[in-house]
C-alpha cells in the first residue's frame, strides 16, 4: 500500500523485472568492482553470488497506482485452468461478462488521441478503419533489443477481441501485419523473420491489438493456449469469413477469476 496525503492506504502494484544481459558488458560484469561469494564447489563445477556494482544492477520497475481489486489479481500468482469456449460460450457467458465489468480502455484512447506517449508512436496509419498506432509496450525499457515488444493499437473502438474479427477485417489485419513489420526493421533494424506477432484470446483488455516481440524472447502470454499468431489469423479468415464465430477456443483462466466461476456454474468446467 501506498500512504497518500490524508493517511489513508491506496493500494499499488509494483512490478520489478530484470532487464537483459547486455553482451558488451558481461565482461565488465565480471571484472569491474563485482563481489562473488562461493556457494558450492564439485571437481570443475563451481556456483557463486555475484553483487555486480549499482550501474550494472538494473531493475526495470513498472507501477500502478492507484490499483484496483481487479489488477491486484491479476498480478498474484494463481492456479490456472484450461476451458474450451465455444462460440455458444462466448455468446452465452463470455461476452455477459465482459458487457458486466468496467474494464477501463481510457488509457488506450489516450495513445490513439495522442493525449498520452504521443512521442512513443513508432508508426501509424491513420485510416479510422483500416488503421492503428504502433507504440512500444511498457514491459520493454527499449534500452536492448533481446525483449522488443511493441503493440499495434487498431483506431476501430468497436472490435473487442479475436472473436469479433471477419473477413471485413482482412485489410486492417494485412496492414497491421506489412506495415509494422516494415515500421520495427526501419527503426530498430529487426526484420520480420525474427518478430513473433501475434494475438491474446483470452486478452488483458478489450480493445483490439497484436503483439510485436522478438522472437528469441519469451514474452509472457506467448505460449500456446493464448498466443494466435497473426499470419493465421489472416489466413483463417481469409479461408472462411466468420472462421472465429465457429470454432472452439482455448482460453487459460486464472483460479480467481470471476468468468472461470461463471464457466463452473453453466457446467463447462
Amino acid at each position: 500500500q501506498v500512504t497518500g496525503p490524508s493517511g489513508d492506504g491506496t493500494d499499488a502494484v509494483v512490478i520489478l523485472e530484470k532487464t537483459p544481459f547486455h553482451e558488451e558488458k558481461v565482461l565488465e560484469l565480471l571484472k569491474k568492482h563485482t563481489k562473488l561469494e562461493l556457494q558450492m564447489r564439485n571437481d570443475i563445477y563451481s556456483m557463486y553470488h555475484l553483487y555486480p556494482p549499482p550501474e550494472l544492477s538494473e531493475i526495470k520497475t513498472t507501477v500502478v497506482y492507484p490499483a484496483t481489486e481487479k489488477h491486484l489479481q491479476k498480478y498474484m500468482r494463481q492456479d490456472v485452468h484450461l476451458v474450451r469456449e465455444t462460440w455458444e460460450d462466448y455468446e452465452s457467458i463470455t461476452l455477459p461478462f465482459i458487457q458486466s465489468q468496467s474494464f477501463s480502455l481510457q488509457w488506450v484512447y489516450n495513445i490513439l488521441e495522442k493525449k498520452a506517449e504521443a512521442d512513443r508512436i513508432v508508426h501509424e496509419n491513420p485510416d479510422p478503419s483500416d488503421g492503428f498506432v504502433l507504440v512500444p509496450d511498457l514491459k520493454w525499457n527499449q534500452s536492448q533489443l533481446d525483449d522488443l515488444y511493441l503493440i499495434a493499437l487498431v483506431h476501430r473502438r468497436e472490435v473487442k477481441s479475436l472473436r469479433d474479427l471477419t473477413a471485413e477485417h482482412l485489410p486492417l489485419l494485412r496492414n497491421i501485419w506489412r506495415e509494422g513489420q516494415e515500421a520495427i526493421a526501419k527503426r530498430f533494424g529487426v526484420p520480420g523473420s525474427r518478430l513473433r506477432i501475434y494475438l491474446h484470446y483470452l486478452p488483458s483488455y478489450y480493445h483490439l491489438h497484436v503483439h510485436f516481440t522478438a522472437l528469441g524472447y519469451d514474452a509472457p502470454g506467448s505460449s500456446v493456449e493464448r498466443a494466435h499468431l497473426l499470419a493465421d489469423v489472416i489466413d483463417n479468415l481469409a479461408t472462411d469469413s466468420v472462421y472465429y464465430q465457429k470454432r472452439a477456443l482455448t482460453v487459460a483462466l486464472r483460479a480467481d477469476d470471476l468468468l472461470l466461476k461463471r464457466f463452473q456454474e453453466a457446467g463447462r468446467v
